[in-house]
């Protein structure tokens, strides 16, 4: 006799930006902190570095989100099928965009903190902290 069903796939959100290095990476790292129960991130680029901006991960460290195990994934098919939300971090340009990958998607149009100062890359972070958290209020 089972005394529990199987239990519920998570649903994942899936953050997208050109190089997975620093807007969908933190997303990432603030929703795994503040998503409900069943709700999981995953993040990718078109074109993704070897690895995540640095500025990024000491810019998580100051708000005690350690993002610097995650690793730049190549957005694939198989990605985009896994989920059950897609969110575009914004484009440095038009042609390597994800948005020209996905069906239905969010456009947060934040800034890439690429080459940015530490204090830009802690706005930016503030940005995307705030986008999460209300993105987290509407989802069950």
């Amino acid at each position: 006799m089972k005394l529990f069903g199987k239990p519920k796939p998570e649903k994942k959100v899936l953050f997208v930006c050109v190089e997975n290095a620093g807007r969908s990476q933190m997303a990432e790292g603030f929703f795994r902190k503040y998503a409900p129960k069943g709700w999981t991130p995953i993040s990718a680029g078109t074109r993704p570095t070897p690895e995540i901006n640095p500025l990024a991960v000491e810019a998580m460290k100051e708000v005690g989100i350690d993002i610097s195990r995650q690793r730049p994934k190549e957005l694939s098919e198989e990605i985009i099928r896994s989920s059950v939300l897609n969110i575009n971090m914004g484009c440095m340009n038009k042609t390597e965009c994800p948005a020209v990958f996905l069906n239905k998607y969010l456009d947060w149009d934040i800034e890439d903190p690429k080459s940015k100062p530490i204090e830009k890359v802690r706005q930016i972070r503030n940005n995307i902290e705030e986008k999460i958290k209300e993105l987290c209020k509407t989802l069950e």
